[in-house]
């Protein structure tokens, strides 16, 4: 093996943002718990001076996210995903246009109105698996927002088309890319400009921590969103941050094995007779099975449900269950499901039966014989 060669991914996330090798010295990086640091006179640039404005304890994994996502900063950890995502988005001038999928994250949504009230923001909502819809929406935006898969539909964009016409268009451009994890995606590589994850899913992976990230390789623009941070104090406890990086190190065997399991149900789900519909790109027939193929280094762990019955059907599915947590979130290690429209807040288009399923690492049959027995009994 040659020492130049990259390092795969995978070994990434156990190898990068570790304390230097001296005879005697720790394997893990030091928990620090100290809001501030000694200084006098002038301070450096870099110095650690107050825990608003930087923390030791980030830095480790701030690294591991920068070098997976293969950005030239460290990542920026910040105090949820939603900080992270409000970072990115004050990115649009006050008057700006922001292009954005009308089936993302229903904060995100929540957040865009608001800066549609308050700053005079333009929203336009797109189908972002649609790309000539997309197009059309790009002439005069400042930026172009893009989950990919959408949450909760799981709508797969042509990302590298996107991201060229959106800078043709003089937009920046913005990617949640929270669901396919930089295992499976790299958006920085496509030429996106900020990338966001909420770390409280699968980065972190335990269900224990709330927080977020945000990453850009230009200089003003990492710049700015550092700055972000500090003033609006979008900070994260070092303990958690410390359990995030805790979290990484297993983020590739949990991601294997989730998106393994989630290939299995998805492929039993579609031939069973109680189902209405599966969403999941591995899936030969799935809209978005192409794009995911050529684009992605797997299909993820979120498959998209809807039992025969409407509404009723699926919170049934959910009350029969014993294995399957009902919960919101996802991406932790336990499989969890919830029908996204019980919120008021989750976008009108998305089917009121959808059952948004995150698949965990439990054993394949286990699972599947827990979801089975429920659409059995419908």
């Amino acid at each position: 093996m040659s020492h130049d060669a990259p390092l795969a991914p995978a070994t990434v996330t156990v190898s990068a943002g570790r304390p230097a090798r001296t005879q005697g010295g720790p394997v893990n990086p030091p928990l620090v718990l100290s809001s501030t640091f000694v200084s006098q006179g002038v301070p450096a640039p870099g110095e650690l001076l107050y825990g608003r404005i930087d923390a030791d304890t980030w830095h480790p994994f701030e690294q591991v996210l920068g070098a997976l996502e293969q950005s030239r900063h460290p990542a920026l950890v910040f105090g949820s995903g939603m900080a992270a995502i409000a970072a990115a988005l004050s990115l649009v001038p006050p008057g700006g246009r922001l292009v954005l999928p009308r089936h993302c994250y229903q904060v995100t949504l929540g957040y865009a109105a608001d800066l549609s009230e308050r700053q005079g923001v333009e929203v336009v909502l797109v189908d972002i698996d649609d790309t000539d819809a997309v197009l059309a929406a790009l002439p005069g935006a400042s930026m172009l927002w893009v989950e990919s898969p959408t949450n909760p539909m799981l709508e797969v964009a042509d990302l590298p088309v996107l991201v060229e016409a959106a800078h043709a268009a003089g937009a920046l451009v913005g990617v949640d890319n929270t669901f396919a994890t930089p295992l499976v995606q790299r958006p920085l590589a496509w030429g996106a400009d900020v990338v966001v994850h909420s770390v409280t899913k699968y980065l972190a992976g335990h269900s224990d921590v709330v927080l977020g990230a945000a990453l850009a390789d230009d200089d003003a623009l990492h710049a700015r969103l550092h700055a972000y941070r500090t003033l609006h104090g979008s900070i994260a406890g070092p303990f958690e941050v410390w359990l995030a990086l805790r979290g990484v190190r297993t983020l590739a065997l949990r991601v294997e094995r989730a998106q393994a399991n989630a290939a299995e149900l998805a492929r039993r789900l579609s031939s069973h007779p109680a189902v209405l519909a599966v969403r999941h790109p591995s899936l030969p027939d799935d809209p978005g099975h192409e794009r995911a193929s050529r684009l992605m280094d797997g299909f993820g762990a979120i498959i998209g449900l809807r039992p025969r019955g409407g509404a009723a059907a699926a919170d049934a599915v959910i009350a029969a269950l014993r294995l399957w947590v009902p919960a919101t979130s996802l991406g932790g290690v336990e499989s969890s499901l919830e029908r996204r429209r019980r919120f008021a807040t989750e976008s009108l288009t998305v089917p009121d039966d959808l059952l948004r399923l995150s698949v965990g690492i439990e054993d394949v049959e286990d699972l599947w014989a827990d979801l089975a027995a429920a659409l059995d009994a419908l």
